[in-house]
């Protein structure tokens, strides 16, 4: 369903503490990242935003040094073009020498000013298209971490200079890579002087005014530790998992099986919980093509979580109530959260309450969300 004229303007004249809600959630570092959570109607207008343009294959075709938070493509072959930071690291796999950095405060640090650029000069919208959809975009004159846009906008930023710069270092042998924030810069070459490609980099990002956070800018050398980009050891011709994470994940499936021993705990949303985190971190082994993947998969799917009849009870409120909502709130995206959610609700309770499950299913069928 559209956006609404009166939507937009709506959107438009919202003040701006109302906007985003701002919350704090941990690193592991101990800090706390600010995460800045949109108006449920901007939330909608982003996600139309990412649909229409930045995902969209006819408006945009990305780099093949771009990764990570941006959509696979299919090559001319019809293969995928995965996009994900396995895809990134394998660039760099049999390297001797790698040069690792990082933008700082990257989503903070990109102003309005150079959003609008993207709108004007990239996609050329006129410029009172541009300015709305800058508008719609940023957050007190910069991009906001949390907003659905951003990662592609952080994608975008360097459009008009990053392709120079990759050129610049090919011509040396170099291979480059951004996912979002981390530059990564390879050679085959051991000990290599990457002060030149330093320089690339810096220059390129002062052009939108970006520093460099050197905190974070390493050099590793393939005679003095296992080469790693984005956690994965690269010194062979695919990716790999460190052995000390494969052996913390076989842990996690272990310490599911003991806690799956307990009857009633299997029911519980804390299992769930557990549970879905596990298979997560098992499923990491899939796209590095690791040997026991398939075994953890069958050690999991032989203690998938089990429904209670309390679950009965919730299925049925969540779809009782999509059935009261479903003629005036069917295109809202808290209607699609709920109508998946019982999706989801339905999966689990069939494993032991099938015709009850199948009614449910039934009765769900006939209230599908509209919402894009």
């Amino acid at each position: 369903m559209d956006i609404t004229n009166d939507e937009l303007i709506q959107v438009l004249q919202l003040p701006e503490s109302e906007k985003y809600k701002r919350q704090e959630t941990p690193k592991k570092d101990g800090s706390m990242r600010v995460i800045f959570n949109p108006h449920f109607t901007l939330r909608r207008i982003q996600r139309r935003i990412n649909k229409r343009i930045f995902s969209n294959g006819h408006a945009i075709r990305w780099p093949s040094y771009l990764y990570g938070s941006i959509p696979n493509e299919h090559a001319t072959d019809g293969t995928i073009i995965e996009k994900d930071y396995v895809a990134c690291a394998r660039n760099h796999c049999l390297s001797k020498s790698i040069l690792s950095a990082d933008i700082k405060n990257f989503f903070d640090n990109i102003h309005q000013d150079y959003v609008m650029d993207i709108f004007t000069d990239f996609f050329k919208y006129p410029d009172d298209v541009s300015d709305v959809l800058t508008q719609l975009c940023c957050y007190k004159s910069h991009v906001a971490q949390g907003a659905l846009t951003s990662s592609y906008i952080a994608s975008l930023i360097l459009h008009d200079v990053e392709g120079d710069a990759v050129q610049k270092l090919k011509r040396k042998g170099l291979v480059y890579t951004r996912l979002v924030d981390d530059i990564t810069i390879s050679t085959k070459i051991i000990d290599y002087d990457f002060d030149y490609a330093k320089q690339i980099v810096e220059n390129m990002l002062l052009e939108k005014e970006l520093p460099l956070n050197s905190s974070k800018t390493r050099i590793q050398n393939i005679s003095s530790a296992p080469l790693m980009v984005h956690g994965l050891r690269v010194a062979y011709a695919e990716p790999r998992l460190p052995s000390d994470e494969v052996r913390r994940i076989r842990s996690a499936v272990k310490n599911i099986e003991t806690l799956a021993q307990e009857g009633a705990y299997r029911m519980s949303h804390g299992y769930r919980h557990d549970f879905n985190r596990c298979m997560g971190r098992v499923n990491k082994l899939s796209r590095v093509g690791h040997k026991q993947h398939a075994n953890l998969v069958n050690r999991l799917r032989a203690i998938f979580p089990l429904p209670s009849k309390k679950d009965i009870e919730r299925a049925t409120r969540i779809i009782d109530k999509l059935a009261s909502d479903f003629s005036m709130k069917r295109d809202s995206y808290w209607y699609w959260k709920r109508f998946y959610l019982a999706h989801e609700r339905l999966n689990v309770l069939q494993r032991s309450f099938p015709i009850i499950a199948k009614k449910l299913r039934t009765r769900l069928k006939f209230l599908k969300s509209t919402y894009e």
